[in-house]
């Protein structure tokens, strides 16, 4: 049983160490910084199955790993009288955990659009952008983030053996482990904000606890030892690192107008290419670090130098790389985009007098579902070829602020997040309303039964 355990711990921990890199920098044709609601795209199963993997990708993380084993031992899983009482202590303090975070995802999920509106406020963007690029700093060892020495002490000391030990304890962990819980929360609660949804931003939060909780409770239950934290960790540290700040610079290249991302994809493929030298460069020096950094290595002198100049190759090549194929996939999709109108009332007035349907998209530059319609569904052939009947009048509603904006909205009852499509039909009776990311197949069906 020891063996099989041994092997759980190493196929979650490979699985984490695979995903890691795709988790926070998964690129699929949209805006990198849209990704939590690119995965909801795919379906609410996707999307909170990427909230579990984050959350166990954070346990892996230097603030959380090195507690796991002290942690366990704390609130008396270890001497659990039978594997039933270890495993029940564990499922208190993983039930802990979920009881610090869900609420955050009710809370998230009842801002609503405030948080995603701001998104087009340039200040809050540059905001946005510090705080990954410090936290990035922070992997990257220019400077540790923790809480005060005292606090940690205090919370350390929370709960006790028992029950209500491990329910306390599992309570304060999230907090002890901040500093590394941070960057996954900060993007997790943004998309929550997004949704406004507050049963999916509860579930997410829940799903995302119960990752972080899943070494503690197999190592609880099981009574099984980790894999030592070594130079693996220092390379999990690295990526963290490299992925953070690419979102810090992907979160300033999507406030920009789509003509940067089109100067991007006329510079050619000599553009990705140089990106992809530098990317291997700098993964090259990388994973040169993390070796230096191994017990008894030859080449520990190393480390430091080969770290440092890994980080501007590896960063600078990501970015361009993913920039270069996400300005590709927009420059390919928008050669045969619906014509939209920007107007409502003028769209409306020629639908009405050439007795057509009307296709209304509301989206902002923030949302990135709106992104992935425009880029996948939008350019589709089959929606193409049925919204030539419709008269297609575009909402931008990235500032809604705007009273303009704010009128269109109310009168549709689209003020509940974004995406929204709406279908009219001929009369202007509205026919079909779509909230999420429409699959293509799906909307040319919807079109094809309005008249």
């Amino acid at each position: 049983m020891r063996a099989r355990s041994k092997l759980l711990i190493a196929t979650l921990v490979g699985l984490v160490i695979a995903l890691f890199p795709l988790l926070a920098c998964a690129d699929e044709g949209g805006s990198d910084t849209g990704a939590f609601q690119r995965y909801l795209a795919k379906g609410a199963f996707v999307a909170l199955g990427a909230c579990y993997v984050g959350g166990l990708a954070t346990s892996l993380t230097p603030c959380v790993y090195p507690m796991i084993a002290i942690t366990v031992s704390v609130f008396g899983a270890r001497e659990a009288k039978s594997r039933v009482q270890g495993a029940l202590l564990s499922l208190t303090f993983v039930l802990g955990i979920v009881t610090l975070f869900a609420p955050m995802g009710v809370a998230s999920a009842m801002t609503g659009k405030g948080f995603g509106s701001a998104l087009g406020n340039p200040w809050v963007v540059g905001v946005i952008a510090l705080v990954f690029g410090t936290l990035a700093a922070s992997l990257f060892g220019a400077f540790e983030i923790a809480l005060p020495a005292s606090l940690n002490n205090r919370l350390s000391n929370v709960g006790g053996t028992g029950y209500r030990g491990a329910y306390l304890l599992g309570l304060v962990c999230g907090l002890v482990a901040a500093p590394c819980v941070g960057p996954f929360l900060f993007g997790l609660l943004g998309w929550i904000a997004t949704t406004r949804n507050v049963a999916l931003g509860s579930a997410a939060m829940t799903f995302y606890g119960l990752g972080l909780g899943t070494l503690f409770f197999v190592v609880g239950t099981f009574a099984v030892s980790l894999p030592k934290a070594g130079a693996w960790m220092m390379g999990v540290k690295w990526v963290g690192g490299v992925c953070l700040a690419y979102m810090a610079l992907a979160y300033i290249r999507d406030a920009l107008p789509r003509e940067a991302l089109h100067a991007i994809a006329r510079a050619g493929l000599g553009y990705g290419i140089a990106g992809m030298v530098a990317l291997a460069l700098g993964l090259g020096l990388g994973a040169t670090h993390v070796a230096a950094e191994r017990r008894k290595s030859p080449i520990a002198h190393l480390s430091k130098p080969t770290k440092l100049a890994s980080i501007l190759p590896a960063i600078t090549g990501m970015f361009m790389v993913l920039s270069w194929y996400q300005a590709s996939s927009a420059s390919a999709a928008s050669a045969g985009v619906l014509q939209w109108e920007t107007n409502e009332t003028a769209g409306i007035t020629r639908a009405n007098q050439e007795h057509k349907p009307v296709l209304i998209d509301f989206g902002a530059t923030w949302c990135g579902a709106c992104k992935e319609l425009d880029e996948k569904t939008f350019a589709d052939p089959k929606v193409r070829a049925e919204g030539e009947r419709f008269v297609a009048i575009h909402v931008d509603a990235t500032d809604d602020d705007d009273p303009n904006v704010a009128k269109v909205r109310e009168k549709y009852h689209a003020t509940e997040g974004l995406p929204v499509v709406l279908l009219l039909d001929s009369q202007g009776h509205e026919a079909k309303r779509f909230t999420e990311f429409v699959p293509p197949d799906r909307l040319a069906a919807a079109l094809a039964t309005v008249q």
